[in-house]
């Protein structure tokens, strides 16, 4: 790789931002929690457990942890060192040249838009529980997209390797899928109406989804504590830490953690905030590792839980949490939790439908994408096209397509830019070792290494079909650069 560095980023925003240094180590660790904890706790703990971990999904969090803050630590040596419109497109354009920020936006691009479609997928689980637990749930065929096994049986196989999970009969037991997720659907369209509109999120927003996120936890924790069964977690680890089933399929503890990795998500929301912490060198490396170690001991417990109480085979659905609590006879709790859950996760899809947009607008305004992208709408001042034109898209990807599929897409996007922006602090380590850099990790080039060996090791432990999707995600993003974005960028023009 030919990293490029410069001092000042073509982007047109400059090292010197002006922001006020207003964020204290408090504020973004919780940052960081309101970033991570969603989907990933409250939907694939059960579905990484059921199909890939077995109660051992304890230890797939633990692994996919220890991936992140490797990779953590490194998005906050660049954030600090290089700057950028803070984000990791902008400071990878600073850094590395227009090439390579492309492949992290395409990545980026990826990484949200699958993400808020898994998200709802998550969310559709919930909002139907709420509904089922009040006398009015939605039919089968209106909660569940089609599956592969529905698919091949009408179009012959020809959609395996564009977005249908092969094994995807083990999400929809025995069935051939439903119609549509319309209350995916439905979310999905009622944040673009509210984005179309301008929506400003602040701390103080954060801290409120916050707090009711881990009062949601509390409350299953108070009940489940009281009912785990010990014979639930025998055999602890099923599948070993690593195999493949018959047909081919990944499973295991390695596995799993290329899975619930998804949980992770987010986290550098945390490392983009340089700029505005009080002390960065001591303020972001504390609120990273801060929200990660909390994360991940919630994680531990809530999945450790959730196994305990109910065999780990009954937990392979969208809204795990909640249902166990049903089966062990708490609805109350399940409504509650439920209802918590709703309202955590459509503020995360609505920062990451959000960010969607803006990495959209930026890489648009850079000329990397056409300016149609990056138009603004002289009424609401929102980029509506743009916001109507991926709503439309995550609409139908979060009606048709199933949750593992999603997860696993957003995951192999993220673990790649992860492994190229640990592959860039050892580059600029050695070419630039004299560059000031108010954060910087600690031990050489030993963290950034594990970044890369441990990122690039969750990508090797995912299913080969997920592999496919990628590289076909990846060929779309080189043709659309060098058909067109190498010739009307802002740099080819300069």
């Amino acid at each position: 790789m030919n990293f490029i560095y410069r001092k000042k980023p073509i982007t047109g925003h400059t090292d010197e931002s002006g922001l006020k240094r207003a964020l204290s180590a408090t504020d973004l660790t919780l940052l960081g929690v309101g970033a991570i904890i969603g989907t990933g706790i409250f939907v694939l703990t059960g579905h990484a457990a059921a199909t890939q971990s077995g109660p051992a999904v304890v230890l797939s969090f633990v692994v996919a942890g220890l991936a992140c803050a490797f990779a953590a630590l490194s998005y906050s040596e660049l954030a600090a060192s290089v700057g950028g419109c803070g984000s990791a497109y902008g400071y990878s354009y600073a850094a590395f040249g227009e090439f390579l920020a492309w492949i992290i936006a395409w990545d980026l691009i990826l990484e949200y838009g699958v993400s808020v479609a898994a998200v709802a997928n998550g969310w559709s689980g919930y909002f139907n529980n709420a509904l089922t637990a009040i006398g009015i749930g939605l039919p089968d065929s209106l909660i569940r997209g089609p599956t592969e096994l529905a698919w091949n049986s009408y179009l012959g196989g020809a959609l395996e390797v564009i977005g249908f999970d092969p094994t995807a009969e083990a999400v929809v037991k025995g069935g051939m899928g439903g119609i549509i997720n319309l209350p995916a659907v439905g979310i999905i369209l009622l944040l673009m109406m509210l984005l179309i509109q301008g929506i400003k999120e602040s701390a103080k927003v954060n801290a409120i989804a916050v707090a009711v996120k881990l009062v949601t936890i509390a409350i299953f924790i108070a009940v489940a504590a009281f009912n785990v069964q010990p014979a639930n977690w025998s055999p602890f680890i099923p599948f070993g830490w690593f195999d493949h089933t018959a047909d081919g399929k990944t499973i295991g503890v390695l596995a799993g953690a290329s899975l619930v990795f998804f949980a992770y998500v987010g986290f550098d929301a945390v490392s983009t905030a340089v700029e505005e912490a009080h002390d960065p060198q001591r303020d972001v490396p504390i609120g990273i590792l801060g929200s990660l170690v909390f994360c991940t001991v919630i994680y531990i417990i809530v999945s450790g839980l959730l196994t305990g109480i109910v065999p780990y085979g009954d937990l392979n659905v969208a809204s795990p949490v909640a249902h166990a609590l049903q089966l062990i006879g708490y609805n109350w709790a399940s409504a509650l939790v439920a209802t918590g859950v709703i309202f955590g996760l459509t503020t995360v899809m609505l920062v990451l439908y959000y960010a969607l947009t803006r990495i959209i607008v930026a890489v648009s305004r850079d000329g990397l994408l056409p300016h149609y992208f990056s138009a603004i709408n002289p009424k609401t001042q929102t980029p509506v096209r743009t916001t109507v034109i991926t709503g439309v898209f995550m609409a139908i990807m979060a009606g048709l397509t199933p949750l593992g599929v999603l997860a696993e897409l957003v995951n192999i996007g993220t673990l790649t830019a992860f492994v190229i922006v640990c592959g860039g602090v050892i580059s600029l380590r050695i070419s630039h070792p004299d560059m000031h850099r108010p954060f910087k990790m600690p031990f050489g080039l030993l963290l950034p290494t594990l970044g890369v060996l441990s990122c690039g090791a969750l990508i090797a432990f995912l299913p080969l079909i997920t592999h496919i999707r990628f590289l076909l995600w990846l060929a779309a993003g080189l043709l659309i650069y060098f058909a067109y974005s190498i010739r009307h960028s802002n740099l080819a023009r300069a």
